[in-house]
């Protein structure tokens, strides 16, 4: 007989809350390893809710906790992943979104903080670094920082042009380009003019 959906996803945040690092811990996935368990249905829309089934995941806590266990791997797919299940999941985007820009310090030795949807805050820094790509169709600036484990999170407009109010204008390979520094480096986040 097969598991009810909703039962796997509620075992599934009963075994993460139980970890003995406790359930704000990002736990080691990079060292997990199981075979695929199968698609759950979960989807993470561009405006960073959680659907499982269609219908929104109103427990802030449960999509902290999921956030902790995903991952994106070599082909492109997200996965929820504990040391005995893998489990596909859908994602419009990016699996979070990045707001509340922190500036600590100034010049080179400025620190950017973002903070994502789950409560995470970043330092824009080596461990996680800020790009700028664009989507394909609009050509609209898509500028993320990585979290871990190959997931990002997108800056919200609000955020991004925070950051371009920071911006400064260099040469970099014998083109102008603009970019914020951050823990003693420039991040590019768009071409001069």
């Amino acid at each position: 007989m097969t598991e009810h959906p909703v039962q796997k996803l509620d075992d599934l945040a009963q075994s993460l809350n139980a970890r003995p690092d406790g359930p704000r811990a990002r736990p080691p996935i990079d060292q997990w390893h199981p075979e695929l368990t199968g698609d759950l249905d979960l989807v993470i829309r561009r405006d960073g809710q959680w659907l499982y089934e269609g219908k929104p995941i109103a427990r802030e806590a449960t999509v902290r906790l999921f956030s902790s266990i995903l991952r994106r791997e070599d082909d492109g797919e997200f996965y929820l992943v504990t040391p005995v299940e893998k489990w596909r999941i859908r994602v419009e985007d990016t699996p979070l979104l990045a707001h509340s820009l922190t500036v600590i310090g100034a010049g080179e030795q400025r620190v950017l903080q973002l903070t994502t949807n789950v409560g995470e805050t970043l330092d824009v820094s080596e461990a996680h670094p800020l790009s700028v790509g664009h989507y394909p169709s609009s050509h609209e600036p898509r500028p993320v920082i990585h979290v871990a484990h190959g997931v990002n999170a997108r800056l919200v407009t609000a955020a991004f042009y925070e950051l371009a109010d920071l911006a400064e204008e260099r040469q970099l390979d014998g083109e102008t380009v603009f970019g914020v520094m951050s823990h003693g480096k420039f991040w590019k986040i768009g071409q001069g003019g």
